[in-house]
């Protein structure tokens, strides 16, 4: 069987590799503190719950429109004008088989072969897999712990091409859980403007981001940029991954497009899980949701204090999603190599650098705070144990 050039060139997503791993060892009757997917571990609220049980009472379940339920449309507009105060017509919002759908059909929307995409590194691995996959050329911008691990201006600019039709920013970011800076963010998305590129800013960690000294959340690029591309999910704040459903917000000359081709590529998003999720944007939901990521600050504290004890630095604190960056260098070790022996040796599973780009890939590596305090505890403990070994 022929298969496909595209199908070739897909790398592994390596966070999924060392899962398989992990669940192997498990089988064999070990426990593995598992920090190595971002998957939160308290689930959905209570309300988005008991809302898909009685949608799945067995009453008939249609196809939606493509572009989603109107009510959850509003919903999520709602949301934007109320959290971040920013105006959305329900118009522009397209409700999507989770955040990756969304950028599939943006990028199938905006990407020509041939078109020259920038995406920072280090950077989520599928983003730039699902660019390629559609035929453009990503160049991953190289950024470092002074630019917070993040696309600023400056790079942009140098590294910007007559080939440039448009650059993903993720903030915050998996792997690094850094923010851009809103000037900055929107400095780069004015330069992009300029030259007629779209802005595609992943934003399914923003309502996980730290609120300022007033208690006021984090702004959304659409407070400095209307017209860009923002994608968002259900997954991360809402605590819903397998449910699989996210959202983009896209302007509107981009909304018949997606919609075509939403029509022929998914027909739509889970018809129950849409149901359900109205329930997310209920004052009762919303203040669980609050309280998780109040919590997800208390755990980003222990590990930061465990790696400062264990002698592991972490160039950029973290201030949103539920990620940490750690450089391994000191270790001796590659990222790979430390990544396998702490699952192997330690049973404590993470996942490298190699995930995330070129120039972090063997020095650094990204745990997940999504698990619970206490595992989070016994993988600091196990963590300690295994770099002592190493000395």
């Amino acid at each position: 069987m022929k298969i496909s050039q595209r199908a070739r060139n897909v790398a592994p997503f390596y966070a999924m590799e060392f899962s398989k791993q992990a669940a192997a060892l498990e089988a064999e009757g070990h426990h593995v503190v598992k920090l190595s997917l971002g998957e939160p571990d308290f689930g959905a609220p209570p309300a988005v719950r008991e809302a898909m049980r009685e949608a799945m009472d067995g009453r008939p379940l249609a196809y939606t429109a493509a572009l989603g339920l109107p009510a959850l449309r509003e919903a999520i507009a709602r949301f934007y004008r109320e959290r971040h105060h920013v105006e959305v017509d329900p118009s522009r919002v397209v409700v999507t088989a989770g955040a990756s759908a969304a950028l599939v059909l943006a990028t199938a929307a905006l990407v020509d072969a041939g078109d020259e995409v920038l995406i920072g590194d280090p950077s989520y691995p599928c983003n730039r897999q699902i660019v390629e996959s559609f035929g453009a050329d990503v160049t991953l911008v190289p950024t470092t712990a002074e630019t917070r691990f993040q696309l600023d201006a400056a790079a942009v600019r140098e590294h910007w091409t007559d080939r440039t039709s448009g650059v993903m920013v993720a903030t915050p970011s998996n792997p690094t859980g850094t923010s851009v800076p809103v000037d900055e963010l929107d400095a780069i998305c004015r330069f992009a403007r300029e030259r007629g590129a779209w802005r595609l800013v992943d934003e399914i960690y923003l309502d996980l981001s730290d609120h300022d000294e007033h208690g006021r959340p984090p702004r959304s690029a659409l407070s400095v940029d209307p017209d860009a591309i923002v994608i968002n999910s259900f997954s991360k704040y809402f605590g819903m991954t397998g449910w699989r459903l996210g959202w983009c917000i896209a302007p509107k000359e981009l909304v018949p497009a997606m919609e075509r081709l939403a029509q022929n590529y998914f027909l739509c998003a889970s018809a129950p899980a849409q149901q359900a999720a109205l329930e997310c944007f209920t004052p009762a939901s919303l203040a669980v949701c609050e309280e998780r990521r109040a919590e997800f600050g208390e755990r980003r504290a222990l590990v930061l204090d465990g790696l400062r004890r264990i002698g592991l630095p972490v160039p950029v604190p973290p201030d949103g999603a539920f990620y940490v960056y750690f450089d391994v260098g000191g270790t001796g070790l590659t990222s790979w190599q430390f990544c396998e022996r702490a699952l192997r040796e330690a049973h404590v599973a993470l996942t490298p650098g190699r995930d995330f780009g070129t120039d972090t890939a063997d020095t650094h590596v990204r745990l997940s705070y999504a698990a619970s305090a206490d595992e989070l505890r016994e993988g600091m403990e196990r963590l300690g144990r295994f770099v002592t070994t190493l000395r």
